[in-house]
């Protein structure tokens, strides 16, 4: 992944936000895209602004559509939005809905990320961290909660596939301790005890 200076940041979170109204549903989800953009420029300075756009422009990540009455706009390359993509992941919170009872199986995330890709090695392990699974070993992540739909996508957005896997699991040898830790999570399921 690039390194991005703040400003470089906010170009490409907006112009991926742009990309997140047009397809956002919800009037909610527009205001709420919108009042962070408002936010986030209201930090910065015009010289810092153009000499951004120059770099990200040199980089392949922007470029400019000539609309048919003669003005233009920025808008995302296919390589700039999948680093939008990653940008808008990085200290972003992941509110997935728990069921309410637990089905009776484990979700385990195991993977050996090369050194190169040690962003996405942190990036993985922070939102197991935030997921509240559990680190079973080094490299070895459990959970009850059936996460596996979002750590696959997670895994995708960086062409991490070759290095993850995530297992559905209906028994592990130390589960006693696993439901012990869960037990808040999995304490009203009668497949708990």
């Amino acid at each position: 992944m690039y390194k991005f200076g703040p400003v470089q940041k906010k170009i490409m979170i907006t112009l991926l936000g742009g990309v997140a109204l047009g397809v956002s549903a919800s009037p909610r989800q527009y205001f709420d895209t919108l009042r962070k953009i408002r936010k986030e420029w209201s930090k910065s300075n015009r010289y810092n602004f153009d000499r951004s756009l120059r770099r990200l422009s040199s980089e392949k990540l922007i470029e400019e559509k000539i609309l048919p009455d003669g003005s233009f706009k920025l808008v995302l390359t296919s390589k700039g939005e999948e680093q939008a993509r990653k940008l808008s992941l990085l200290g972003k919170s992941i509110n997935f809905k728990k069921p309410k009872r637990w089905d009776g199986k484990w979700r385990m995330v195991i993977f050996d990320i090369p050194e190169k890709d040690r962003l996405f090695r942190d990036v993985l392990r922070s939102h197991l961290r935030e997921l509240k699974f559990f680190k079973l070993q080094h490299s070895v992540f459990v959970s009850p909660h059936p996460f596996e739909v979002a750590i696959l996508e997670l895994t995708e957005l960086y062409s991490a596939q070759a290095y993850v896997r995530v297992i559905t699991a209906e028994k592990i040898d130390n589960e006693d301790s696993l439901k012990r830790h869960f037990s808040k999570a999995i304490g009203n399921s009668k497949n708990s005890s």
